[in-house]
């Protein structure tokens, strides 16, 4: 048995394509155009990137883009007051701030100071309070909203299954457990979340209908450890050594895919798996925000 590989670049294409639309939508009828502001503070390649890849899709898709970048040495105060300046402008309908922030700023802090209804990312206390209830009125953390959207699109079913969650981050593992428990579509799981300091790691995650890695490990996820016929969520992203390669080094995700995909029954892929469907979540919620203003 050979996976089906679960083509998280090509659902995001199709995710784009729908927003784009009910963005001309929203400007014919009522002049607004979703507007997302990101920032980024420092130099980290990666997250360069993720910023540049933001920039282009909000472009695709007909949305308004601001890219803010900061130097490592700008004070938490500044990233505060300009924060509040992008909450009280009516044409940012959503804020991201690039994660990890330079050591000496409060990450929690600038989360806090960015207004829950501008909140995209789906992090401030106020979102995430809402996604515990399970209320609508509030924005999902755009990896965990990935996984659940790619899952439902992809037409694997979720209720009464057993999904084991490898990795316990406020970011990935703990909200994707949240979403994947509430009583609602695409959702009605039973949910283990394990990591690194779980007895006898294999013999839980092999339990799993679903497994969703996000542990953090190069290849951590063998086939032995895998049930046959599980469907595999890889939300890993590692660099390692590879000279063959001109940029010096390979992406891998957490999970052995080569060996794995022979064992499940369909099987995310890294690059290309859970990456750009976080992007499309991004543009999803900066769209629900822009509608929310409408009066």
């Amino acid at each position: 048995m050979t996976a089906r590989i679960l083509d998280g670049k090509a659902l995001a294409q199709t995710i784009q394509e729908e927003i784009a639309r009910a963005a001309r939508e929203l400007k014919e009828k009522h002049n607004i155009t979703p507007g997302l502001a990101t920032i980024l503070v420092g130099d980290d390649p990666a997250s360069h990137i993720y910023v540049k890849n933001k920039g282009r899709a909000c472009e695709k898709v007909g949305f308004f883009s601001k890219s803010i970048i900061l130097p490592q040495i700008t004070s938490q105060q500044y990233l505060t007051e300009l924060i509040g300046e992008l909450n009280a402008n009516p044409a940012i309908h959503g804020i991201l701030v690039q994660l990890p922030l330079p050591q000496h700023i409060d990450e929690n802090s600038i989360i806090n100071a960015v207004h829950p209804e501008k909140d995209v990312d789906g992090f401030h206390p106020v979102n995430l309070g809402k996604m515990v209830l399970g209320r609508e009125d509030y924005f999902l953390p755009c990896t965990p909203f990935g996984i659940q959207m790619l899952l439902a699109r992809s037409g694997i079913e979720t209720q009464g299954r057993h999904v084991v969650i490898v990795g316990r981050s406020n970011t990935v593992g703990k909200p994707t457990a949240i979403i994947l428990m509430q009583k609602a579509a695409g959702a009605d799981a039973t949910v283990t979340v394990c990591h690194s300091r779980t007895k006898d790691l294999p013999a839980i995650i092999r339990q799993g209908d679903i497994v969703i890695a996000a542990i953090g490990r190069a290849e951590f996820i063998k086939a032995d450890m895998v049930k046959p016929g599980a469907v595999v969520i890889d939300v890993g992203i590692n660099r390692i050594e590879d000279f063959t390669k001109k940029s010096g080094y390979t992406i891998v995700g957490d999970v052995e895919f080569e060996k794995v995909k022979e064992v499940a029954s369909a099987i995310t892929p890294v690059p290309g798996g859970i990456g750009p469907m976080t992007i499309a979540m991004l543009l999803f919620n900066t769209l629900k925000a822009a509608k929310k203003t409408i009066i």
